[in-house]
């Protein structure tokens, strides 16, 4: 059999199955290589998620592959900051003995965890929790602190797990703080947005500041103040309650404490609300009926309210709008979903960091509170951090106080394909594989009632050089030598015999060590790895996954036709176009709801407490100094996230312009192409302007992507456009979740004469 790795003459007209990374979405897509370029990309059509769908980003997929600057060889940073090569062995070596050190020293809570892949390559980040188990690490975060834990607080209050919209088929779609034109986040998304606009039985409500290009399909469009989502949904909320459009049949048949809540939405004042939103009353009024009246609603929620004031308070207003409506568990509503792997802790107790007491919601440290827990002289401080595939000194609020918790640690770790802005603050950096050189996949999987799951086999050999992060989490792990001898001897003999006895003894040995569940991914990769068709030692960690699938959904697993988690793992192993691993029915949603009774539990009272609060909640976080709102990091149609370490992949706004409305331009004298000055509490930076009508007065926006420092041919680096986190504060922060206001940044912009 044809490795599907091997790009030589007589396989380049070969069309290679894959997948996007630049979104959660992962649309499938197909890959004709030149060499080990990405001559042409196409749609999937054979795809079980998305049939063939891309947007414009995925076909400039040879940028991130080809288009930056990759590491070939582990670097070790000396004491003037420059960084030596070194070989595998030596960087391996040395990186357990000061992991060891810092272990030994300070404890293995002290050793930080950040990554697990970003929004393409997390079956790499499976295999960092066997390290971090096995030198005592406790602690660890990634980019969905900084979005999803307080909405994941929310739900395992009310549903106990995430929930998805059914935007396909909903009578009305509510997409809040969400563009998905450019943002995506619904398989398909454009052409789901496109039949729901052209359908005059449906309606789409979107809730944006900014006029965005799903706005102007909207049929309703809630274009409120900045930073007021939270007034804005507590009116629709007082309208269903004091109109009585609730479902009351649906509260009473499938949800407790309605009566904890009810109290608190009818003393709403709904003007009020209406007034702050900065929206009139009526259409607010005609929106909330709206949704009463629909047979169906979808919501989404996305970064621009997640990365704003209030957006705890936020997602829990938003879900009690189609809780109290009964949009749960029916087509075209809100549904619970099965899992692959949960990408987070879905739970009501919270653990707190060590330093600080912050809440660790979704069993993640958050993003704003990681400096804090460095810089400081308490024993139970970070000492040292393993960053995977990410690049937090770009992507986290306050650049510089980050970039200084990073110089204040005992070590640091990146594993990364290239010479990141973190990279450049590493002690040790060491060059993984790209995402399309290596077996990969994402556990974005969150679709009802058919969930699916793509293991992507890999297009390209991996650059001389480089490792995958298994291997490279493997090397470690056999140099720190904590996993006896004589499991690995039990556990190869079984694999070599076959999955039966294989399976029967790892559950043996499970029984007599309980730390055999913890270093299980590390486990199969050494054990059962070896043995898997085509090269796909990394793969071995799904096997334990399809295990737990089979466990937690056995009539939905076989349902989607898969007879046993033996049968769904070899589905994994060769749907080179993804595979259905679960098929659920409407009815079955309820199953997934664990509280007494599979009731929805309504009432949260912190939350509560806030609604009643609103009335003397500050809307408004402007001042004279710093008048303007500032959203950093808004998506648009030539950015993506910051792997693409390249410029030329941009066919517009190749500056990443700051856009303001046509009235601040003028209040400012500022014209197209002109040079601003934009000033933070915590920073200042150049921009280009671009004046555009979709702003309102007082909203600028700078985008996502930009501000890296790239190197250039005379060995320097270079920075295209503004690195939005210069001039975020860390101290704006929800005060639940903890997660950042990126989208909500009180500013000053000034005009430039030079």
């Amino acid at each position: 059999m044809t490795h599907p790795a091997k790009a030589t003459e007589a396989t380049e007209a070969t069309w290679h199955k894959n997948a996007c990374i630049l979104c959660e979405n992962n649309c499938g897509i197909q890959i004709q290589l030149d060499g080990r370029r990405f001559a042409k990309i196409r749609g999937d059509k054979e795809h079980v998620l998305t049939g063939g769908y891309t947007c414009n980003k995925a076909l400039r997929l040879d940028h991130y592959q080809n288009g930056g600057e990759r590491l070939t060889t582990p670097l070790r940073r000396e004491a003037d900051g420059s960084f030596t090569p070194i070989d595998w062995d030596t960087a391996i070596r040395e990186i357990a003995a000061r992991l060891k050190t810092v272990r030994d020293t300070h404890g293995g809570e002290s050793i930080f965890y950040y990554g697990g892949g970003g929004q393409g390559n997390h079956l790499g980040g499976s295999y960092s929790s066997a390290l971090m188990r096995a030198l005592g690490g406790r602690y660890r975060s990634n980019a969905l602190a900084q979005e999803k834990t307080g909405e994941a607080w929310v739900d395992a209050h009310l549903t106990g797990g995430h929930t998805a919209g059914e935007f396909e088929h909903a009578e009305v779609s509510l997409f809040i703080g969400k563009n998905p034109w450019q943002t995506h986040g619904v398989p398909r998304a454009r052409t789901v947005l496109k039949e729901i606009a052209k359908d005059p039985a449906r309606t789409m409500i979107v809730i944006d500041p900014v006029r965005t290009e799903s706005a102007d399909l909207a049929d309703i469009h809630l274009q409120l103040r900045p930073g007021t989502d939270a007034w804005c949904l507590a009116g629709i909320l007082g309208v269903l309650v004091q109109e009585d459009l609730i479902d009351h049949a649906f509260l009473k048949a499938h949800t407790t404490q309605a009566e904890e809540v009810l109290p608190h939405l009818k003393t709403v004042d709904v003007a009020q609300c209406a007034e702050v939103s900065g929206l009139d009353e009526d259409l607010l009024r005609t929106t909330a009926r709206r949704i009463a009246s629909a047979s169906s609603l979808s919501t989404y929620e996305d970064l621009g309210v997640q990365q704003g004031p209030n957006s705890t308070l936020i997602s829990y207003l938003n879900k009690l709008i189609w809780v109290l409506t009964g949009n749960f568990a029916k087509p075209g509503a809100m549904q619970p979903h099965s899992w692959s792997a949960p990408l987070a802790h879905y739970s009501t107790r919270v653990r707190r960091t060590p330093v600080t007491g912050a809440r660790m919601l979704g069993g993640l440290v958050p993003c704003n509170v990681i400096a804090e827990e460095i810089l400081t002289d308490h024993p139970k401080r970070f000492r040292a951090m393993v960053i995977e595939s990410s690049n937090p000194a770009h992507s986290l609020a306050d650049s510089a106080t980050f970039r200084e918790a990073l110089a204040a640690l005992d070590l640091v770790v990146l594993i990364d394909i290239a010479h990141t802005e973190t990279g450049r603050l590493a002690d040790y950096v060491l060059p993984a594989a790209s995402q399309f050189e290596k077996w990969e996949a994402t556990f974005f999987n969150v679709e009802f009632p058919r969930n699916n799951f793509h293991l992507r086999a890999p297009v390209l050999d991996p650059l001389p050089g480089t490792l995958t992060e298994p291997e490279i989490y493997a090397r470690l792990m056999r140099e720190l030598d904590v996993v006896p001898r004589t499991h690995l001897a039990v556990l190869r003999t079984a694999a070599r015999l076959g999955r039966t006895p294989f399976k029967l003894a790892f559950a043996a040995l499970a029984a007599v060590d309980k730390k055999v569940f913890g270093l299980a991914p590390y486990l199969l990769y050494e054990t059962l790895g070896p043995t898997l068709p085509n090269g796909a030692r990394s793969a071995a960690v799904l096997w334990g996954l399809a295990q737990r699938i089979g466990r937690a959904y056995p009539k939905a697993m076989r349902r989607a036709g898969h007879a046993d988690a033996d049968a769904l793992f070899d589905a994994m192993l060769a749907g080179r176009s993804g595979v259905t691993f679960t098929e659920d029915e409407h009815e079955d949603a309820w199953q997934y709801v664990p509280h007494d009774d599979h009731r929805i539990p309504v009432a949260i009272p912190e939350l509560l407490d806030l609604i009643d609060a609103l009335d003397k909640t500050p809307s408004v976080h402007t001042t004279p100094e710093f008048p303007f709102v500032l959203a950093a990091g808004q998506r648009r149609a030539f950015t993506a996230n910051v792997i693409f370490r390249d410029t030329t992949w941009r066919k517009r706004d190749a500056g990443g312009a700051l856009r303001i409305s046509p009235h601040d331009a003028e209040q400012l004298g500022l014209a197209d192409g002109a040079a601003a000055r934009i000033t933070t509490r915590r920073g200042t930076a150049r921009a280009t302007i671009e004046i555009d009508d979709r702003m309102q007065a007082g909203h600028a926006a700078l985008p996502n992507g930009f501000g890296l420092d790239l190197p250039t041919a005379d060995g320097t680096t270079e920075r295209t456009g503004v690195a939005p986190n210069d001039l975020t504060d860390a101290q704006w922060r929800d005060p639940i979740a903890g997660s950042p206001w990126h989208k909500h940044v009180p500013a000053r912009i000034e005009a430039l004469l030079d």
